[in-house]
């Protein structure tokens, strides 16, 4: 059962409200409206791509938000909803539903989504604002980032499959040096030379003190990776007297990889082309910053002495 959106959360919240007879905080309402629609600990737990927010609390405010809009609720203080007299009216008459359709039978809800969309305050005839969707306006901005998100993988692994094996190596280094390990760049990693390196394709140290290293195999490679060369570089660690390696590859890794890598005493990560992509995202390397939004909210502090 996928969790609620906004409008279906809007009739739960709406009677939680007129149960409760009093202002609830956010934390309390979107619980409750939880509660409600029988939603599962999976459901409640289960985030936002950013992590900041539940879907259950990010969809319930925005129920709450839709709503104030249309006089339904007030907002008596910063994260408090309370139903008002004109949401008691809508309830008496036992609605199997709240949704855009509904609320745009209120005047102000539509006069405030107008100002929202763009259309200012005019009274003159004009096109009728574009009801909320499925999703809320955080749903989208999220999912818009996972789109350019992927997109951006999916560019940086094309790349990355027609550099030169040697440049490849350096730049797993590179990523790992970005993601904390070592000390400083000219000492933490080193690519090994490009023959004779006994199946080892890098070296960092795990700390800044250079207390252990970690072992790389890095391969530009099109094909899935099976068992064979995961069992070549653990024998490679051993050679070293190692016990900590990453093998990392732009492609893919069959399942008797995975189940080998998990059977050994030694401990190995293995890294496929799409999370290799991820972390290179993630840490900033070989991408770059072309634009960041700030969004912003009303600083309720700010106003409290005014």
């Amino acid at each position: 059962m996928p969790i609620p959106t906004y409008q279906e959360m809007m009739l739960p919240l709406l009677r939680v409200l007129d149960t409760a007879g009093k202002e609830l905080h956010q934390k309390e309402y979107s619980a409750l409206t939880a509660d409600a629609l029988g939603l599962s600990e999976e459901q409640r737990d289960e985030r936002l791509p950013s992590g900041l927010q539940t879907y259950v609390f990010n969809r319930a405010g925005w129920a709450g938000w839709y709503m104030q809009q249309a006089g339904l609720v007030e907002k008596p203080k910063k994260g408090h909803l309370r139903i008002t007299e004109e949401g008691r009216k809508l309830l008496a008459t036992n609605p199997t539903t709240i949704d855009s359709k509904v609320l745009s039978t209120y005047p102000s809800f539509v006069e405030k989504m107008r100002k929202t969309s763009g259309g200012g305050s005019t009274t003159e005839p004009g096109p009728e604002p574009l009801p909320p969707g499925e999703l809320t306006p955080t749903d989208q901005i999220e999912q818009a980032e996972l789109k350019l998100r992927a997109q951006l993988a999916s560019d940086l692994l094309d790349l990355m499959s027609r550099m030169d094996p040697y440049r490849f190596e350096q730049l797993v280094v590179d990523l790992l040096f970005a993601m904390g390990y070592g000390g400083s760049r000219a000492e933490a990693a080193q690519v090994t030379q490009k023959s004779n390196d006994g199946g080892i394709d890098g070296i960092i140290s795990e700390d800044r003190l250079g207390l252990d290293v970690i072992y790389v195999q890095a391969k530009r490679w099109q094909s899935t990776v099976g068992r064979e060369p995961i069992q070549s570089f653990v024998g490679a660690l051993a050679g070293k007297h190692a016990t900590k390696g990453v093998f990392i590859t732009t492609s893919d890794f069959h399942k008797n990889a995975l189940d080998y890598a998990r059977g050994v005493t030694h401990k190995i990560i293995l890294i496929n082309g799409q999370r290799l992509a991820e972390l290179m995202i993630e840490y900033g390397v070989g991408v770059s910053t072309v634009r960041t939004i700030a969004l912003k909210r009303v600083d309720s502090d700010y106003f409290e002495d005014a």
